[in-house]
């Protein structure tokens, strides 16, 4: 009671120290709250101290006490209200001092006189910077506390605040080591590929038992309600709605007001709610519900709601400690989608590769058409698979056939049958587009035929080759579920190979019947050739040179000089017939074999009706037979553009680019070629192609003449 300002100091630090090093040690609140009344009871020569929490914005409970009598209950708890230390400090969040109690008042005020208490201090206790409660100290003697004592009891309630502090931080550690640790054995089933249904069951579990609540389910929304997928109780008791029961949707409840928002709900009180849900929940003994929906790759795909069937209610973040497990579902949702749309994709491909490997090394038609339908009926798990050909007169030919469930139907492979009514076949015919048909919109005898089989649905896709439709390719099921959205682009990787196939077809047959054209054609100008110079000059020539053997045979032998003149002659005249047989044998243009393409069709534009201008990029000599296809199609579009276009003026460009000889030649005339007019641009077209190589026109009327021919050098 006597000691100095410096002797005080130096023991309210001493006391600050000792509490301090019981806060640092981690101890329990409960063990510095009493450490706290006691010092500071002790360092203000008070009577009594002790420290209350502030509960429910309602009451106060001491949960800390001391006395210089060595009285030390704790528990009292009172209501607040009135005139009294613990009210004015809840109300104010200041420090009070009561010296007077004669408005004393409340509870509060009640224990005080019990107590005999004549003064009092009272400091609020704060945590985080939130009112937790107080701490009073309190004479019953006459004696004043010191004037400094609110001062001087701050450090101990800061010591209080951070006590309680740390205890909060631990126990929210241990919560989040508890939830990371439930996170992980969740995310562990997932990485290893576990099947949705094993996730479901270990995330409600883990759930429940994190937020202490006594029954968690998932549920899956579908189109005509939610179907549980996963349930646990906290007693291990048989749920009254167990995984694969279905619950409508309505009313006001959690299934219903997650599917309608997207986001997480609660229900603090579930006796207000309607419905179908409401009365899963009221089966289940819910006092209270949470919901947080479960997404997949951002779509809404499910509902995990959790409940107690006691009074206590769920944790204020339950909806934010349910989100890191509806990840974890979404994941483990999407994973087990992806193996299946992976090992769907690996079976497509597969497939696809099947189909190009017959269309590489150019299988007949048949073999190629039977495999793709084949290929398409087993990957869709479909019961028929066709491919037809349209052809003209409002015809089909069905050219290709797979029939697992061996419909009877009234067209085999091979057979011609009208187009006409409601059926796939002809929608698409009719569009040029991707046809879908149930059995009930379906008419007509294949239709018919289909339905008697339990065919529900038909999607067919066309068939294009360079362009022009084709065919169609259809498939056919059973089971409308095995025919999903995604079926018409599936076929095309099939149609689009059967298109290729088909085209490649064409053009060997359309090479085919180009290079026999060339041939006959070079055979008859061959023959024309042979035949006109036997006929002709060679016959003329041949009669000479007999006539001059002739004459040198009957000349005199004085005339020994005009002998030998003679056989001159009738030697040259040989020598004539020789080279008149060589020229028969391949006909060429003379510049071509002296100089080349350059002064060939220099001479060439130079004899033209038609100006021309001519630009030539070509080093050198290139090979005799893209040589000559080079300058017949410049003579060719010469002669055109000068007889038939009524042209002015040409240009044309002959240019070597990347192991290819490209001609271009324009003219400015009235337009209206065509390959199929004459034999001359035909001749041309069957000439480059002979020499794999491409010749395109454009001639549209009073817009001059395009010819393009690609060549390639190298063969």
């Amino acid at each position: 009671m006597g000691a100095g300002p410096r002797d005080r100091i130096a023991e309210e630090q001493a006391a600050l120290r000792r509490v301090a090093v019981l806060v640092a040690g981690g101890e329990t609140p409960e063990e510095v709250f009493a450490a706290v009344t006691a010092e500071a009871g002790q360092l203000l020569d008070a009577d009594i101290a002790a420290v209350g929490r502030y509960s429910s914005g309602s009451a106060l409970t001491i949960v800390a006490r001391w006395s210089a009598t060595g009285d030390q209950r704790a528990g009292v708890h009172t209501r607040l209200g009135g005139r009294n230390a613990g009210t004015l400090v809840f109300e104010t969040g200041r420090p009070v001092r009561m010296d007077d109690f004669s408005e004393l008042s409340g509870q509060g005020g009640e224990v005080v006189r019990q107590l005999g208490i004549r003064s009092s201090v009272a400091v609020p206790i704060s945590v985080e910077g939130l009112l937790w409660g107080v701490m009073i100290v309190s004479n019953t003697s006459d004696e004043p506390l010191p004037a400094d004592a609110e001062a001087r009891l701050v450090g101990f309630t800061e010591l209080v605040g951070t006590a309680i502090a740390n205890a909060q931080a631990r126990v929210e550690l241990r919560s989040f080591a508890e939830e990371q640790a439930a996170l992980r054995r969740v995310a562990g089933l997932v990485a290893m590929g576990a099947l949705p249904e094993e996730v479901f069951a270990a995330v409600a579990a883990e759930a429940g038992r994190l937020l202490g609540a006594d029954l968690t389910a998932v549920g899956r929304y579908e189109p005509d309600g939610v179907v549980t997928v996963g349930a646990w109780s906290s007693s291990g008791t048989v749920m009254p709605f167990p995984a694969g029961s279905r619950t409508d949707l309505g009313g006001q409840n959690l299934i219903t007001l997650v599917l309608q928002t997207g986001k997480p709900v609660r229900m603090d009180d579930y006796a207000g709610a309607t419905g179908a849900g409401a009365n899963v929940g009221h089966g289940w003994g819910f006092r209270a519900a949470v919901g947080v929906p479960i997404t997949v790759e951002g779509r809404l795909w499910g509902v995990m709601a959790v409940g107690p069937t006691r009074e206590e209610r769920l944790p204020t973040d339950a909806e934010a400690h349910l989100v890191g497990f509806t990840e974890l579902m979404g994941t483990a949702i999407a994973n087990a989608q992806a193996r299946v749309e992976l090992r769907r994709y690996a079976d497509e491909q597969a497939a696809l590769r099947r189909v190009a490997t017959l269309v590489a090394s150019g299988a007949p038609s048949r073999e190629l058409f039977a495999a793709v339908t084949e290929e398409i009926g087993r990957l869709m798990s479909a019961e028929f698979a066709s491919i037809s050909r349209y052809d003209e007169n409002g015809m089909a030919t069905a050219v290709g056939m797979w029939n697992a469930a061996r419909i009877p139907l009234p067209v085999a492979e091979g057979d011609r049958f009208s187009l006409g009514g409601q059926n796939v076949t002809t929608l698409v015919f009719e569009t040029g587009q991707p046809a879908r048909m149930s059995d009930s919109a379906s008419a007509g005898r294949i239709a018919e035929a289909a339905g008697r089989a339990g065919i529900q649905v038909a999607v067919g896709v066309p068939v294009r080759a360079r362009g022009r439709l084709w065919g169609v390719v259809i498939v056919a099921s059973a089971d409308k579920a095995s025919l999903p959205a995604d079926t018409e682009s599936r076929l095309v990787g099939f149609t689009e190979l059967a298109g290729t196939a088909i085209a490649n077809a064409e053009a060997q047959a359309a090479l085919a019947a180009s290079r026999a054209r060339i041939v006959t054609a070079g055979d008859k100008a061959r023959r024309r050739i042979e035949r006109d110079l036997h006929d002709g000059a060679q016959q003329q020539l041949v009669t000479l040179a007999l006539r001059l053997r002739e004459t040198q045979a009957d000349a005199p032998p004085a005339a020994a000089g005009l002998v030998t003149r003679l056989g001159e002659v009738a030697d040259g005249l040989d020598s004539a017939l020789e080279e008149l047989r060589e020229t028969a044998r391949g006909i060429h243009p003379a510049a071509l074999n002296a100089g080349g393409l350059r002064p060939a069709l220099k001479a060439l534009a130079r004899r033209s009706a038609v100006r021309v201008d001519l630009r030539i990029q070509v080093p050198g000599r290139l090979p005799s037979p893209v040589e000559i296809a080079a300058y017949y199609v410049v003579s060719e579009a010469l002669a055109n553009a000068a007889k038939h276009a009524n042209a002015a003026a040409v240009s044309a460009e002959i240019a070597v680019e990347d192991g290819v000889l490209r001609v271009t030649v324009r003219d400015d005339g009235q337009g209206g070629a065509a390959f199929g007019r004459g034999s001359g641009l035909l001749g041309l077209k069957d000439r480059v192609e002979a020499l794999g190589g491409r010749i395109t026109l454009q001639s549209s009327p009073n817009t001059g003449t395009i010819l393009d021919a690609h060549l390639p050098v190298d063969g």
